[in-house]
Formats: structure tokens, C-alpha cells, sequence
């Protein structure tokens, strides 16, 4: 089957949400994520998973086929980090061969491949920004 990409809605009965997700579909019921889903740290940009229709026809996970091959950070911003601050940051990670966004104005999430050098830590130090870190 070609890969295609497309939105799904995913519900996730453990947090009792459903969410919408731009995957690309690798096979019938096998999707890999084209961004990061806010409210599951483990739908990462990059990885790939099965799922089965529910009764509403909404998705749910099944089981994680493949982990991300990035690395994936998030935090929290505040008014100390400015927009044109950010876009830097978000344009040497696209160079790095990552991806960025912000969500709900104020929570940004970093995917860095595996194997770059790139230290998020040492561009918020040349800032003097101390972001508040969201772990899982």
C-alpha cells in the first residue's frame, strides 16, 4: 500500500481524550506520526503504531510498532522567551534535520534526530532562558 498522509482522531480510553493527529498511513491500520500529539508523550513525531477502530470509529492504539528516531523535548515558555527568539531556535533545528512547534501558545516541543549535536540546553543558556522542562 502507498504511504499517504492524513488526519485521524485517536481516543486514548486510559486519559478518557480524543485527539486528532496528521499521521502518514503505512499500512490498513499501521500510522506514523507526522507531529507530536500534545497530550501523549509517546506520539512523537517519527513514531509509528498500530491501532484498531473503536466503536465510533475513532482509533485506538493498539501497540507502538517502531520508537521515534528523534529525540523529543518539551517545555513550557514563558513571556522571557520571545517570538523572534524562538524562530531562531526552530530554524537551527530545521537545519539539523529536526522539526518544532507550539502549542496552545505556550508549550513548545523540539525533535532533534538521534544524532545530532545540537545542545537545546547550550541555545537556552546563550538566551539566559531557563524554560520549565515537561518530562513524562
Amino acid at each position: 500500500m502507498p504511504s499517504k498522509t492524513t488526519e485521524i482522531e485517536i481516543y486514548d480510553k486510559r486519559q478518557k481524550v480524543t485527539t486528532i493527529l496528521q499521521v502518514e498511513q503505512l499500512h490498513d491500520n499501521v500510522f506514523r506520526a507526522m507531529e507530536n500529539e500534545i497530550f501523549s508523550c509517546r506520539l512523537t513525531l517519527g513514531t509509528e503504531f498500530e491501532t484498531r477502530l473503536n466503536k465510533e470509529g475513532k482509533h485506538e492504539i493498539i501497540k507502538i510498532t517502531k520508537e521515534s528516531d528523534f529525540v523529543t523535548r518539551r517545555f513550557f515558555l514563558t513571556s522571557q522567551f520571545k517570538e523572534s527568539e524562538c524562530i531562531l531556535l526552530g530554524d537551527e533545528i530545521m537545519k539539523q534535520g529536526g522539526f518544532w512547534q507550539v502549542d496552545f501558545g505556550g508549550i513548545m516541543t523540539i525533535n532533534l534526530p538521534k544524532t545530532s549535536e545540537l545542545s537545546i540546553d547550550g541555545i537556552f543558556k546563550i538566551f539566559d532562558f531557563k524554560p520549565t522542562e515537561i518530562k513524562d
